[in-house]
């Protein structure tokens, strides 16, 4: 390990709108827009929402301040709208994803930006290119610390690795010089913190934790800015990120190509609201179903193997068979494919059928296996194998991705309409005004003026 810390800061410190290619700024638009989407639905929607929202004020944090909330009336103090934002975002389990890293880059990093930028007066360009260097950093991070190591070590790397990225984009937005980022970085990484402990029971922190990294990214640039001495060395350092977090670290990958390569091309979006490593299995089974005919009735047994990662987050039998709570279902293989084969579809709304004894009996058929086929060889580890057997025949087929991967991106009609459908029904005809807002952001000279779109 060989100065990460600073040479990320000074990435940030020197990156520049004018750097970063079309591309690029085009994907983190569209990436913002997709985060957007789920966070106002879930202010309205989320069934965690009133307890934030119960927390806020019993805290007495709810007061006015200058940033914004998507789909609230009330506006925030910086680091309470970042933590809303940021967790209304993460809810629906709709937002986008990193596969080589495996973390949601979006969640913390968005907030962050938005909440800065609209209290300092930022200009749209510059919360964008706020945006790309917290994605860059994140992801790096999360490359860096090994997904399956960090897994295996019971971290969530959205709130890990995500609360470095969202002080990037926050130092960027203060123009803090290379030293003083590197400072934020400091006070990051006593904040970096995301368990998977929530898999035990459906719990809420998942949402919590991704939000509280957008809020102390926040707290870790601000401090920095106001000369505050950070730790040195918290990513490389003997008790750093990268030594404490991960069995496996892999730093160079925090730095190769940096500048050259961009993390933020690599970024992939969801067509379900569910985590990532059941999608390939989903849209498995909905192809299979429609080709094959395959309704439940005639469906004897399915097995699906998934790489390592999806069985420690979605495919242990006794807690996954039979989900009663949302973020249950999210992180259920077998809910979701019996969603998948009883309806050939999968949404938000389908989270209702909790508990529905036709989904039930269906999941009761599923196996969820470790398949070395997904791991071996792979640069992803969202594949699938899915093995139906029905009326005494037997399909098999083997999805490398999931939809959405950068390969087989959505094109702009498609994630216009999927934010449309998320925020419509809280935003009404606002939803469309502030959709072509986000996607002209760079045009505008304060950004406050994008934000207070998104408020219901």
């Amino acid at each position: 390990m060989a100065h990460e810390t600073e040479t990320l800061a000074a990435y940030v410190a020197n990156l520049a709108f004018e750097a970063i290619p079309q591309e690029v700024a085009g994907r983190a638009k569209m990436l913002t827009l997709d985060l957007i989407g789920s966070a106002v639905r879930a202010r309205r929607e989320a069934e965690s929402t009133p307890s934030l929202l119960a927390m806020l004020k019993a805290l007495g944090l709810d007061g006015a301040g200058p940033a914004t909330v998507m789909g609230d009336s009330q506006r925030y103090s910086p680091a309470v709208a970042a933590l809303l934002n940021g967790a209304l975002g993460h809810s629906l389990d709709f937002d986008d994803t990193h596969a080589d890293s495996s973390l949601h880059p979006s969640a913390p990093v968005v907030p962050a930006a938005f909440a800065v930028g609209e209290a300092v007066g930022a200009s749209g360009a510059e919360v964008l290119t706020a945006i790309v260097a917290g994605y860059e950093v994140c992801c790096r991070l999360g490359n860096a610390l090994d997904p399956t190591s960090h897994y295996a070590r019971g971290f969530h790397p959205t709130a890990t690795a995500g609360t470095f990225g969202a002080a990037a984009a926050a130092a960027k937005l203060y123009r803090l010089p290379a030293e003083r980022i590197a400072a934020a970085f400091g006070v990051s990484g006593s904040q970096a913190a995301g368990s998977l402990q929530f898999l035990e029971n459906g719990a809420w922190n998942k949402r919590f934790q991704v939000g509280a990294a957008a809020m102390n990214g926040v707290v870790a640039a601000t401090l920095a800015q106001q000369d505050f001495l950070g730790a040195s060395e918290p990513i490389e350092g003997r008790y750093g990120l990268l030594r404490g977090y991960t069995d496996d670290a892999r730093p160079d990958k925090a730095v190769a190509g940096l500048g050259r390569v961009f993390e933020t091309m690599k970024i992939g979006v969801k067509p379900y609201p569910s985590c990532r490593y059941t999608h390939a299995a989903v849209e498995t089974l909905i192809a299979m179903r429609r080709d094959h005919n395959l309704t439940p009735e005639r469906i004897t047994g399915v097995e699906i193997g998934l790489h390592r990662n999806g069985i420690t987050l979605t495919g242990d039998a006794a807690t996954k068979r039979h989900p009663r709570s949302i973020v249950g279902g999210q992180f259920s293989m077998y809910f979701t494919a019996a969603l998948a084969l009883e309806q050939g579809s999968f949404g938000w709304d389908d989270y209702a059928r909790l508990g529905d004894p036709a989904i039930d009996a269906l999941a009761d058929r599923i196996e969820v296996v470790q398949d070395d086929r997904l791991e071996i060889g792979r640069t992803h580890p969202f594949g699938a194998r899915v093995t139906v057997t029905a009326e005494g025949e037997t399909h098999e087929r083997l999805a490398v991705d999931p939809p959405g991967e950068p390969s087989s991106f959505p094109d702009d009609a498609a994630m216009r309409q999927k934010f449309l459908q998320l925020a419509r029904p809280v935003l009404d005809g606002g939803a469309d005004k502030l959709a072509d807002a986000l996607l002209a952001m760079e045009t505008f000279d304060r950004f406050s003026t994008v934000a207070a779109l998104g408020r219901a």
